[in-house]
């Protein structure tokens, strides 16, 4: 297509990839390079999963793309420079892109974030969701400007389904479809510079990154919100957190139930009862 535009993608797996990917090549714009995000920060030790998702997504790049793990800001700004990138689109991607990097892109740059704005803005939206017990999720498309999550929405949904067991393959299986479909709405509106509508900044909310303490249970909470604590821990696939003090022993909490299941029952800071339904000593 002669209106075609030279798509750059930044994400942080294979899954997100194949989605922006066949987003972008069956709205006409097929991306002309993908980066990792290895680190939180640039300069920064590489993740510990770095080597195992950067093998996945090797599997999934198509032929003829090549696939760059930047290391600093200026290198990624280098690269999409080098590649004549029109639109820069994100998903996944901890790294504030600071003004001049977000400007090189002819049309500018989008990011995909897992909430609907300007509810849990920052780096961990579904993992708060999730920690605060929410029933659904949801998925803005918006404008990158220069700061967290904060410009204008080209489109968005709510109303995907956080189950109880919720596993990220689970999430991905509703999510990644609703992230295409809304993808491809906003490449239409981004191929007329479309400026997107501005976001209700006093309604917003921060999901940060969890806190520490966050990895021990603390039993005079309540139920709920300790169940809701070894949710988020078993979707972040912590291997060994949370820990709690049962009794005489130190163990690794798994998976607890609020209604009566095999397992250990404990009582809560509400008066409520839990059931540790798997756990392993530490």
């Amino acid at each position: 297509m002669s209106d075609s535009m030279r798509v750059g993608v930044i994400s942080s797996g294979p899954a997100e990839f194949d989605t922006i990917q066949a987003a972008c090549t069956d709205a006409g714009h097929p991306p002309v390079v993908y980066f990792y995000g290895r680190s939180l920060r640039p300069g920064g030790p590489n993740l510990t999963e770095a080597g195992e998702t950067t093998a996945a997504i090797l599997e999934a790049v198509p032929p003829g793309m090549d696939l760059i793990l930047p290391e600093s800001m200026a290198g990624l700004a280098a690269a999409i420079e080098n590649y004549r990138v029109d639109l820069l689109i994100v998903f996944g991607f901890p790294w504030k892109l600071p003004r001049a990097v977000r400007l090189l892109p002819n049309f500018g740059a989008m990011n995909v974030h897992v909430s609907v704005l300007p509810k849990y803005r920052g780096p961990a939206p579904l993992l708060w969701a999730i920690r605060n017990g929410d029933p659904t999720g949801g998925v803005t498309v918006h404008w990158m400007d220069d700061d967290f999550d904060t410009g204008n929405i080209l489109a968005q949904q709510d109303g995907i389904p956080l189950e109880d067991d919720i596993t990220w393959d689970g999430y991905c299986a509703v999510a990644l479809p609703i992230v295409y479909r809304l993808l491809r709405e906003s490449l239409a509106l981004a191929a007329v510079r479309d400026p997107g509508t501005p976001q209700d900044h006093s309604a917003a909310t921060y999901a940060g990154f969890m806190d520490d303490d966050f990895s021990t249970i603390d039993w005079s909470n309540s139920a709920k919100e300790i169940h809701n604590q070894v949710r988020t821990h078993r979707f972040m696939r912590s291997p060994r957190d949370p820990v709690a003090d049962v009794g005489k022993d130190r163990v690794h909490v798994i998976r607890t139930s609020l209604t009566p299941a095999h397992g250990q029952k404990v009582v809560c800071g509400d008066g409520r009862p839990l059931w540790i339904v798997e756990s392993e000593q530490l």
